[in-house]
């Protein structure tokens, strides 16, 4: 589900968990863990194959119901205040898609490498809202870019991608750990006890924004992730997906 590998004082996090790293409540649970252990170093946080994450795991949202989503919602939360909130350096090496939920969790990030795939918040195709903390955690990356980027759904091209803030810097596949794991150093360069402070003053609008607004906007994000019409949007992108897979006979 996890490797978790040392590279010269920096924790390289790879997510391995499935074909396309789906985000499901073990995942999570996984990933909060880690960036708990690892509270006093660096991190880089990766993934593998062809994606960096493709989002979450809707079938498991259709087959294991209401509980389980309101279980998994809580925790994708706390997975990307987990990695937002990081007191030293978060660097996301993007090795492939990042769709989604993988998108904010590469955006809670303090610095992001794209090696290739696709990146964007495409949670609208769905049907479905985010929860407060991520779109805190987006506003926070890209600014005005938020509304653009949630409301179309888009997928922007690498240019695009870099211009709007989504990823900092894009690099060949072959270059992206080694890369990423040079900036996570660079950036832990300095003071640590600065760069904390400089990054809990930095995230303080967005946390404040998160406490203040998640009580009552992630409850009515539970209400639509497991409403009647919210349940069919998400088996209507599912039987979609199917449709474009199968092949043409």
């Amino acid at each position: 589900m996890l490797r978790i590998e040392q590279d010269d004082g920096v924790a390289v996090v790879r997510m391995e968990h499935g074909r396309v790293n789906a985000m499901d409540l073990e995942l999570l649970v996984g990933l909060r863990h880690a960036f708990a252990d690892l509270e006093g170093q660096p991190v880089v946080l990766t993934g593998s194959g062809s994606c960096f994450s493709a989002g979450v795991d809707l079938r498991r949202i259709v087959e294991d119901g209401p509980a389980y989503t309101g279980q998994f919602l809580g925790a994708l939360s706390a997975v990307f205040l987990a990695a937002f909130g990081h007191p030293h350096p978060v660097v996301a090496a993007i090795n492939g898609h990042a769709l989604a939920g993988g998108c904010v969790l590469a955006l809670a990030a303090d610095y992001r490498l794209m090696a290739g795939g696709t990146i964007g918040l495409t949670e609208l195709r769905v049907g479905v809202p985010f929860p407060s903390a991520a779109v805190e955690v987006v506003r926070y990356a890209v600014g005005p870019a938020a509304g653009r980027l949630a409301l179309t759904a888009d997928t922007p091209d690498g240019e695009t991608a870099e211009r709007l803030g989504l990823v900092h810097e894009r690099c060949p596949p072959e270059d992206l750990l080694a890369r990423a794991t040079a900036r996570a150093r660079q950036l832990a360069g300095g003071q640590p006890a600065a760069y904390a402070a400089t990054k809990r003053q930095l995230h303080a609008p967005a946390e404040r924004a998160i406490a203040r607004d998640s009580p009552a906007d992630d409850a009515e994000v539970l209400r639509q992730w497991t409403s009647d019409d919210g349940r069919a949007a998400i088996v209507a992108f599912l039987d979609q997906l199917t449709a474009k897979a199968r092949p043409i006979t």
